[in-house]
């Protein structure tokens, strides 16, 4: 039996035992018509099949060091005592960029599913209990960002409604080990 809940900071290290693997058999591939003028088009293509390790770049346990987490919400998702599901939704934080000085928007931080939960359904739990929440604490909008090789977390926010606003072809070029992903933003009205 899954239970989904809000938890606070002290879950943090638990949090951070969920594995955030994406398994990446496609990419989105941009291509720009006229240096994108004439707009983008978005190909899926299939890659060599790898498994990115997004834990290496995100730990819970640290978002205190860099933010003010006061207006931060948590969610995990257990299999009895297991932790298998987590998510964190960002509120008002001075200094957190991805939220442009708005006050009426919140950025879904992190989403995380352990590789053998995938596909139950645990992630749109989570994301509908952080939705919920976000809309009582009177946000309009939520803002998402992944990569053009999370082809499946793409899919998964474009059947949530979300619309793709923004894409950076440059996002990580400091950045060697991901300085060819692309960095794509959605915005979910709520």
């Amino acid at each position: 039996m899954i239970t989904v809940k809000e938890v606070d900071k002290s879950f943090l290290e638990l949090y951070d035992k969920v594995a955030m693997n994406v398994n990446v058999n496609s990419e989105y591939k941009v291509e720009r018509i006229n240096n994108g003028l004439g707009g983008f088009i978005l190909k899926e293509v299939q890659v060599e099949p790898y498994i990115k390790d997004l834990s290496s770049y995100e730990h819970a346990t640290e978002y205190e060091n860099e933010f003010d987490i006061t207006n931060w919400r948590f969610y995990m998702a257990f299999d009895g005592d297991i932790p298998v599901g987590a998510m964190t939704v960002a509120g008002k934080t001075e200094g957190l960029n991805m939220l442009y000085g708005r006050k009426d928007a919140c950025v879904l931080w992190d989403i995380r599913i352990a590789d053998t939960y995938k596909r139950k359904g645990i992630g749109q739990k989570l994301l509908d209990m952080g939705i919920l929440d976000a809309k009582r604490d009177g946000y309009r909008q939520m803002i998402i960002e992944c990569q053009n090789n999370n082809v499946q977390a793409c899919k998964f926010y474009q059947k949530q409604g979300a619309v793709l606003s923004k894409i950076d072809m440059y996002a990580y070029y400091l950045e060697p080990e991901i300085r060819n992903e692309i960095q794509f933003i959605w915005y979910l009205d709520i």
